[in-house]
């Protein structure tokens, strides 16, 4: 049996699996986000309780030991600990806003740009850099009482080994890794005015690293390995491995990834690049702000259940009868394709005779002229997977064939943990089929005259979206 953790930014899950990638058990426990002025903050006792919880529970219903366990979860954000791993402090997530105004003052003096030009990586808000800094200046006194800035799955391995701070390649990539050497880049660190607190910066270990469990949620002895973080973890669990293949993750962060050998740091800076266990191998990544988190808002704010999703989308016409949806609602702005902290979300030809299920299929498509936009950034090519929480909703994969204009091989199930157990072995040696691991569920293929209505509505959704980053400037 072989156990997957994905450390998720609501969600924690643990699965386990058989030699096949069969799953036979799965447990899932919420955690919470704190909201409040810009900032985003979660509480790392909390998480980790909630993954020894989940472990527990999986290990009690599945049969048999455990061969072995991958670890995945959420990126960016800093999780400062101490030497025990233990938190200084809450969590910044990936989410938090807090630090715009640095990137704000980054973009206009060029250290953005040289940031991107060294690293692949476009930095905003919620990412390691900005957010250190902000605290250097706001919290010195948290930084100087932390071992170790890590990331959230960084935190996890830690506590559950007992092993010293490391991360890995994946989770160094945004924004201090040269992705030629796989070392962090110390020009960039003192470009955003750090080098006072390098040491802060966990060791990068490439292969992942690797340790036995102490006992707590595993049983004692289990060997555990450390990474790649949720999107590469992703990629692996959905088979998106050769160039030129992308994978779409609909879920709280709307990610679109491209595999591919190419290093391209020209064009816009936007997104980054992902190093894999592969040298030489990079995930062209655009991971947008929001994805379903903007369709729980709308189905909050409209008192629309999840399961009347399906029907709505059904009932109303592609183009929600005029409503149009700008899905921007990250209180950081976004990231992807483009970094604007100060962007938000946008519904217009909204009026009295609009209904629900014109609010619920605008954000829809919205959504999904937001992923063709990082998917056609990214370089897609090839095969496209799609997994995440938004492939529960049959509706919404037709809907987003059409707005996108290919097929989507849907892969559903953990599919994070499916490739955090790929990962951890290949790192331990032990021959695991990843072509049997990551068969798609279905295929879903697009209708010919909603993929035309749609490629129209991209080419409107971007006039309006160049019109609202200008207004966002001003």
């Amino acid at each position: 049996m072989y156990v997957g953790i994905d450390v998720g930014t609501s969600m924690v899950k643990a699965a386990a699996f058989d030699d096949t990638g069969r799953e036979l058990a799965v447990s899932s426990r919420p955690v919470e986000l704190k909201l409040h002025g810009g900032f985003v903050e979660q509480d790392m006792d909390e998480v980790y309780g909630a993954v020894v919880a989940v472990l527990d529970e999986v290990t009690g219903r599945a049969p048999g030991p455990v061969e072995l366990a991958g670890l995945t979860g959420q990126g960016d954000g800093v999780w400062l600990v101490d030497g025990e791993g233990r938190p200084v402090r809450a969590a910044a997530s990936w989410m938090d806003g807090r630090a715009h105004e640095l990137v704000d003052r980054w973009l206009a003096d060029g250290t953005f740009e040289e940031v991107f030009r060294r690293t692949g990586s476009a930095m905003f808000p919620g990412c390691p850099g900005p957010l250190l800094a902000w605290l250097d200046s706001n919290e010195p006194e948290a930084l100087d009482a932390a071992q170790a800035a890590l990331y959230c799955k960084d935190m996890v391995f830690q506590r559950l080994t007992g092993a010293g701070p490391a991360t890995d390649v994946s989770d160094a990539s945004m924004p201090f890794l040269d992705p030629r050497t796989r070392t962090y880049d110390n020009r960039v660190v003192e470009l955003l005015g750090l080098t006072h607190r390098r040491r802060l910066l966990a060791p990068v270990s490439d292969p992942v690293a690797t340790a036995e469990a102490r006992g707590e949620g595993l049983p004692s002895g289990t060997r555990i390995a450390n990474g790649p973080y949720d999107l590469p973890a992703c990629a692996l669990g959905a088979g998106v491995t050769a160039p030129g293949d992308g994978l779409l993750i609909v879920g709280t962060c709307l990610a679109s990834l491209v595999a591919t050998t190419e290093l391209d740091l020209t064009g816009e800076p936007a997104g980054l690049y992902i190093s894999t266990d592969r040298p030489g191998h990079w995930l062209r990544a655009m991971p947008a702000m929001v994805g379903t988190a903007a369709l729980d808002w709308v189905l909050s704010t409209t008192g629309v259940r999840h399961d009347e999703v399906d029907a709505l989308l059904a009932q109303t016409p592609p183009g929600a009868n005029g409503v149009r949806v700008l899905p921007y609602f990250a209180p950081s702005g976004e990231r992807a394709p483009f970094v604007e902290p100060r962007l938000r979300a946008e519904l217009t030809g909204v009026c009295l005779e609009s209904t629900r299920g014109d609010l619920v299929r605008a954000t829809c498509e919205g959504i999904g002229y937001a992923a063709r936009h990082c998917l056609e950034a990214a370089g897609l090519d090839g095969k496209l997977a799609v997994c995440g929480g938004g492939t529960r909703s049959p509706a919404w994969m037709r809907l987003l064939a059409d707005v996108l204009g290919r097929p989507l091989r849907v892969v559903e199930g953990e599919v994070g943990a499916r490739g955090a157990v790929l990962a951890a072995a290949e790192r331990y040696g032990m021959p695991l089929d990843a072509r049997v691991w990551t068969r798609p569920t279905q295929v879903v293929e697009p209708d010919p005259g909603r993929a035309a209505y749609y490629t129209k509505g991209y080419e409107e959704h971007l006039v309006r979206l160049t019109q609202a980053r200008a207004r966002a400037r001003t």
